[in-house]
């Protein structure tokens, strides 16, 4: 008796839950890890450049997708001003950078162009996430401890959603806005982000020779992981929105530059906003790692 094609495929899902997926995404983190380790070690302009290239594709793949088409004005202009917030950073201080992401905004809600709000949103969006991650970074080296802290619970959490919801699945976490995702998943993420992020906050403390209370390690990590989550069902709710399944396809396995940083940007800013309320502007990353 022959065996129906559909319950084939759901056998072959029980023993192999990842998907075809799966070698792309380990090809493409194998190729986007060292590099961004390389960048986040160099540190001052080359990592602001790195940073700079990011956000505006990220941006250009935003544009877009809130207009449905492959249009210069103003999306060229909106690309090389936040391209400008990152660079200015290093160079002239978080106040240059300031004025440019004024302007930018400025600039995006008097340009003539369809879906105005969501350009404005996106504008907003990116150019903060610009700004925090050159904070947060920072010209120290101490800066280079926040910024693995950061990318350490951002890179767990996803890993750990992915591989704990394949494998275990169960309810879903948002079926309207994201079918894939799952509270096992969500939970998996969680524990694999705030582990790894404990062992970077614990070996920071040791190299800077400044260790700093568990607990608060703890906290921020789990903060920093739940808003990693947030981020990614926030762009899953946007996509969704305009009917988009992937912001691009530059990233084999991920999809575009804004599926591979929507966690990183929403916890980023979240990092940024603690380090900034902590020692101000000045010592973002002291503001993270020293308690």
């Amino acid at each position: 008796m022959t065996q129906k094609p559909g319950r084939a495929d759901k056998k072959l899902a029980k023993l192999w839950p990842f998907g075809p997926d799966l070698l792309p995404r380990l090809l493409s983190a194998m190729a986007l890890i060292p590099l961004t380790a390389i960048a986040l070690a160099a540190g001052w302009l080359p990592f602001a450049l790195v940073i700079a290239l990011v956000m505006a594709g990220a941006y250009r793949e935003w544009e877009i997708m809130i207009t449905g088409k492959h249009s210069a004005w103003p999306a060229v202009p909106i690309m090389g001003l936040i391209a400008l917030i990152a660079v200015a950073h290093p160079m002239n201080g978080a106040w240059a950078s300031t004025v440019i992401f004024v302007f930018a905004v400025v600039f995006a809600a008097a340009a003539r162009a369809p879906n105005r709000h969501w350009r404005v949103a996106g504008v907003i969006f990116f150019g903060l996430a610009t700004i925090a991650f050159l904070a947060i970074r920072g010209s120290s080296w101490v800066g280079f401890w926040a910024g693995l802290f950061l990318l350490s619970v951002v890179w767990m959490t996803d890993i750990g959603a992915y591989f704990v919801g394949r494998i275990f699945g169960g309810t879903k976490l948002s079926p309207d806005v994201s079918p894939s995702k799952t509270w096992s998943g969500a939970g998996g993420g969680l524990a694999f982000g705030t582990l790894s992020g404990l062992g970077v906050w614990l070996l920071a403390g040791w190299a800077l020779e400044t260790p700093s209370p568990f607990v608060i390690g703890l906290l921020i990590s789990v903060l920093v992981s739940i808003s990693s989550q947030l981020g990614d069902l926030a762009e899953s709710a946007v996509k969704r929105r305009f009917a988009v399944k992937d912001s691009g396809d530059i990233i084999p396995g991920h999809g575009g530059l804004m599926d591979r940083i929507d966690s990183l940007t929403a916890a980023g800013m979240v990092l940024w906003l603690i380090g900034l309320a902590h020692r101000g502007l000045g010592a973002v990353p002291q503001g993270i790692l020293f308690w």
